[in-house]
């Protein structure tokens, strides 16, 4: 069994900066894979960025250069920093893991950019 939990959200001006944490509960979270996941008002859930087991890094086109994804293994967390923010990355965000047992989302942190 995985619990994820996000924090880190709130409201931000445009172009200001966020960074969104997710805690991982159970074992063996050094070996999975995790991502980053957004849904807007009335939109399907986006693909924003993954972090696979080493490291290795994917974005979504739409947030390239401006968000980045990271992992301390030793404290079971995953972190999105968001720079540069912009009206359309309002959404609710929410952390993300597949492994053996299934597929696991957090509650979601709601991220609103606005002046």
């Amino acid at each position: 069994q995985v619990q994820l939990v996000e924090s880190g959200g709130g409201l931000v001006q445009p172009g200001g900066s966020l960074r969104l944490s997710c805690a991982a509960s159970g074992s063996g979270f050094s070996n999975n894979a995790m991502k980053w996941y957004r849904q807007a008002p009335g939109k399907q859930r986006d693909f924003v960025a993954a972090i696979g087991s080493g490291g290795t890094t994917n974005y979504a086109d739409s947030v390239k250069g401006r968000f980045t994804i990271s992992r301390d293994n030793a404290k079971n967390m995953v972190y999105l920093q968001m720079n540069s923010l912009k009206p359309e990355d309002t959404a609710v965000y929410y952390c993300y893991t597949q492994i053996l047992s299934g597929s696991y989302w957090g509650q979601g942190t709601q991220v609103t950019v606005s002046s």
